[in-house]
C-alpha cells in the first residue's frame, strides 16, 4: 500500500484544558507548553514521511500555547474539525474524513517520541494486514492504522483510556474480520514522572527541553 494518509487527532494546547494531570505537578501553563511542543514534535515527523497528513483538530488556537508556530505548522498540512459526542465517535470520524482511499495511519499527540519508521512500518503493515495497532504502556494504544475507514466503526463500542483499550481494540477489530498487526509499545505522556521518562530518553525533542527548564537541566 502506498502513501497511505497520517491522521493527527489533537486537542489545541490551551492552559487549564491540555495535559491536566501533568498540571497537577507543575501548572497549567507548563503543561500546556509541554502539549504543544508534543503536538510540534508530532507534526514535524508526520510531515517527513512524504505522505498526507490530516490533522483533526479541536479547542481554540488563539488560546493556545505556542499558538503562532503551531498555526504556522498546520498550514502545511490539511485540517479539519472533530465532530461527534465522545471521543471515540470523533475518532470514527476523523478517520472517515481522513481516508483518501490508501488507509491511515493515525497517531495523537501523546507520543511525541514516535519516528519515521514508526510510521513507515504501520503503512507497510497496511499492505499484507487490515490493520496495524502500537500499543501504549498504560493499557491503551498510541498508533492505530487500518486499511479502510469502514474498520473505524468498531471504536465508536470501544471503552477509551481503560488499562484494557488496546485489548478490547483488537478484539473489536478481531470480531469485525480483520486481521491486526502489532507494532512496539511506547509510553504515553500522560503525567510529570512520564515527561522526566521523556526527557531522559529523548533529550533532543522540543517536548524534553519543555522539561529540562522546568527541573533546570
Amino acid at each position: 500500500m502506498s502513501r497511505p494518509t497520517v491522521l493527527i487527532v489533537a486537542k489545541s494546547p490551551e492552559p487549564g484544558r491540555a495535559k491536566t494531570r501533568v498540571a497537577q505537578t507543575v501548572g497549567d501553563e507548563v503543561a500546556a507548553d509541554l502539549a504543544a511542543a508534543a503536538l510540534l514534535d508530532t507534526l514535524e515527523v508526520a510531515g517527513s514521511v512524504g505522505w498526507p497528513v490530516v490533522v483533526a483538530l479541536t479547542g481554540d488556537l488563539d488560546r493556545a500555547a505556542r499558538s503562532s508556530e503551531i498555526r504556522e505548522a498546520l498550514a502545511r498540512v490539511k485540517v479539519v474539525a472533530q465532530r461527534g459526542g465522545g471521543f471515540a465517535e470523533r475518532l470514527v470520524a476523523a478517520h472517515n474524513d481522513a481516508d483518501e482511499g490508501f488507509g491511515v495511519v493515525q497517531v495523537g499527540m501523546d507520543s511525541p517520541q514516535l519516528a519515521v519508521t514508526d510510521l513507515l512500518l504501520a503503512g507497510q503493515a497496511l499492505g499484507i494486514h487490515d490493520a496495524a495497532i502500537a500499543p501504549a504502556e498504560d493499557g491503551g494504544w498510541w498508533l492505530l492504522a487500518l486499511r479502510s475507514s469502514i474498520h473505524a466503526k468498531v471504536l465508536a463500542d470501544v471503552p477509551m483510556s481503560t488499562a484494557d483499550t488496546c485489548r478490547a481494540t483488537i478484539d473489536a477489530l478481531t470480531e469485525n474480520g480483520a486481521h491486526v498487526f502489532g507494532l512496539r509499545a511506547l509510553r504515553d505522556v500522560d503525567t510529570w514522572a512520564d515527561a522526566l521518562a521523556l526527557a531522559q530518553a529523548y533529550p533532543r525533542l522540543r517536548s524534553s527541553k519543555v522539561v529540562r527548564q522546568v527541573v533546570g537541566r
